[in-house]
């Protein structure tokens, strides 16, 4: 096990090297001067020239990659060109929101779509089963967005529900802190939960339908004890397997509800970078959820061979 661990933690560097890689080219290749931009159409070729040399804008491609890189390896991301702060402690301060954010929608997620998913299996090809797999087919169609927005409106007009302006965290005012992240939560949630529901559905379908779930059930099991002892479990690996990747998409792709709902998460963060061309905040928010979506798959690998003992990692 712990072999297989350092050799999935030596092949991050080739992925990152390549997301570090692709993120740089690309924003280069964005049309548009960053340093006009920046000083806008009033400055004056002196004043472009400087800031061009003031971020190594000047330099060749390969060097200005290489002082990046450089920089990232030893934990410097470099400073913003627009506020001239340091990128990491910006990135981890706006990651504390997003990962809240997406901890509370896979718990909603997992809370709504897990037993809605056993429920329909047990009860297949009745109207339970077909009224769960209209439920989830909404939440696979839905976009986030658009369920928000009804939310809002639902909201606003039954309850005078408003978007709560600003962010505290969770240690400063608890109570403040769920007022502002629960409808936000529940939107990506209720998102998340239709494909797990219907992963979770099918899974236990096909275990239900094994030959030891037959043998379990002739000696006597109670239908409880082979449900939640036995199918669930070994149901659990593809269920496993699109929870990782939907809370590694989430971690970087929650920047329409943050932008919907005010919240200085990560995902706007990226979004600001974008449109103001900060090369460096782009460059390290991405290079960031790069990184924290191949540890999530990491953990979730690990997490096989807890659940099936006859996977093992050599």
């Amino acid at each position: 096990m712990y072999t297989y661990i350092m050799r999935r933690i030596l092949m991050l560097f080739p992925v990152l090297f390549g997301v570090s890689l692709f993120i740089f080219v690309v924003m280069r290749v964005v049309p548009g001067d960053v340093a006009q931009t920046i000083l806008g159409t009033d400055a004056t070729p002196a004043a472009l020239k400087q800031l061009r040399q003031d971020f190594g804008l000047n330099l060749p491609l390969y060097e200005q990659y290489l002082n990046w890189i450089g920089g990232v390896l030893t934990g410097d991301f470099g400073e913003s060109m627009r506020t001239g702060k340091e990128v990491l402690p910006d990135i981890l301060n706006r990651f504390k929101l997003t990962f809240e954010l997406t901890f509370l929608s896979a718990l909603i997620s997992w809370v709504i779509a897990i037993p809605l998913g056993i429920i329909a299996a047990m009860k297949r090809n009745s109207n339970v089963d077909f009224g769960v797999r209209i439920i989830s087919l909404l939440g696979v169609s839905v976009p986030n967005f658009a369920l928000a927005t009804v939310l809002i409106l639902i909201l606003s007009l039954m309850f005078s529900y408003s978007t709560p302006v600003g962010y505290v965290g969770f240690f400063e005012d608890p109570m403040r802190n769920l007022e502002i992240m629960v409808i936000p939560s529940i939107v990506l949630g209720t998102a998340m939960a239709g494909a797990v529901m219907r992963m979770t559905r099918s899974s236990v379908l096909e275990i239900l339908r094994q030959d030891f779930i037959r043998t379990i059930r002739a000696k006597g099991a109670k239908e409880r004890v082979v449900i939640f002892q036995h199918a669930l479990r070994n149901a659990m690996i593809p269920i496993l397997t699109i929870i990782g990747l939907q809370i590694g998409t989430l971690l970087g792709g929650t920047v329409i509800i943050e932008q919907i709902f005010s919240l200085p998460g990560l995902g706007q963060l990226v979004l600001t970078g974008i449109t103001q061309r900060d090369f460096m905040v782009v460059q390290g928010a991405v290079l960031f959820i790069a990184f924290v979506f191949v540890m999530i798959n990491l953990l979730v690998d690990i997490l096989y061979s807890y659940l099936d003992p006859r996977i093992s990692y050599k």
